[in-house]
């Protein structure tokens, strides 16, 4: 048993039904005596260039362990799949358990928007607090000192 990777960029018009798509081609999968190790769902992308009049795809990417026998087939059934407008099927020494770069660089854009409104208004906020609490010790020291000219005058 080997372990492989596949990663699979679908049509995009799929990402509604990927559930659909996904219990089929586990099944697929398993008729090939594959087991799947780590499924990770990325959803759609922009492409870098157009593949199939297609600007964006829905990505996926399994993490596999499986007969090398079997990646001939498996090839062949990818190949003709019209739903699939892309795949990559490698075969690594380690099975990675972690997300990849791409699900968290996907994860991270996703939310930035949001992350970078809050982040904004954080700053913002502890910009204020800074000129409050400078303004304190300013006040503070003033009066510091002006107690200390009373104390000396007294004395």
């Amino acid at each position: 048993m080997n372990n492989y990777e596949l990663v699979l960029i679908l049509n995009p018009d799929l990402s509604s039904k990927f559930e659909d798509f996904q219990s089929k081609f586990e099944k697929t999968l398993s008729e090939l005596k594959f087991n799947i190790n780590k499924l990770e769902n990325i959803g759609r992308r922009q492409l870098a260039y157009s593949i199939l009049n297609h600007n964006k795809g829905h990505y996926a990417i399994y993490q596999m362990t499986g007969p090398a026998e079997g990646t001939i087939e498996l090839e062949s059934k990818l190949k003709y799949d019209t739903s699939i407008i892309r795949h990559l099927l490698l075969k690594v020494n380690l099975v990675s358990l972690e997300d990849s770069f791409l699900m968290v660089e996907s994860r991270d854009t996703k939310k930035s928007p949001m992350e970078e409104k809050e982040i904004a208004e954080k700053k913002t906020h502890s910009e204020e607090l800074k000129s409050v609490v400078e303004t304190s010790e300013e006040a503070i020291e003033q009066k510091t000192s002006e107690t200390e000219e009373d104390s000396k005058e007294e004395a």
